[in-house]
């Protein structure tokens, strides 16, 4: 019951949610100590609150390929599949910032490639420090900027493989996306 998406739940991408994380690493996350124990019966909610407490983001780690708190709590999100209204909420606030990191990762998973354009760039402004945990277990220190960046440009993030983005080139061509301004031409104006 704990490992099963929400009937209510919507295909996204021609699959159930929760398969956009490799089955391999499901049937990690899903033996992990850490699911069993705190994942098992939440809410959106609960993810929320279990994710105001994470202190690192990244996926598995060490030598057993520990799944972190961090993935455990995105594939309950994918699981719950909250509303788009809650979902941009969570990416929105700015008092939380590995909540946001979450609702990023899960914003990239879920939704259109002009969309994600649309919510994300605006964030790279936000210049807060996260720790991301290595494969290899050690911690980097990362900004939420550059989580952004990796999330606009990588093919996967924290060892879950991302959904092809249509370039912002080819969705600003077939006008679905206006162009991008730097924050950089608003200083050469005042020159």
């Amino acid at each position: 019951m704990a490992n099963r998406t929400v009937s209510t739940a919507t295909a996204i991408h021609g699959t159930n949610p929760q398969f956009l994380i490799d089955k391999l690493y499901r049937q990690r996350i899903y033996d992990s100590l850490y699911w069993k124990e705190h994942c098992f019966g939440l809410t959106v909610t609960g993810v929320m609150e279990k994710a105001v407490d994470l202190n690192s983001i990244g996926g598995c780690y060490g030598a057993t390929n520990r799944p972190s708190e961090f993935i455990c709590l995105l594939l309950k999100l994918l699981q719950l599949q909250p509303d788009r209204q809650m979902l941009d909420a969570l990416v929105d606030q700015e008092d939380f910032k590995y909540l946001r990191a979450l609702a990023l990762l899960y914003f990239r998973l879920t939704e259109k490639p002009a969309e994600i354009y649309s919510k994300l760039e605006p964030l790279y402004r936000d210049y807060r420090k996260l720790r991301q945990r290595q494969m290899s277990g050690k911690y980097k220190l990362i900004c939420v900027d550059e989580l952004v960046d990796e999330l606009l440009r990588n093919s996967s993030i924290c060892s879950v493989a991302l959904p092809q983005m249509t370039s912002r080139r080819k969705l600003e061509d077939r006008g679905d996306l206006a162009p991008r301004l730097s924050p950089l031409d608003d200083d050469s104006d005042s020159d």
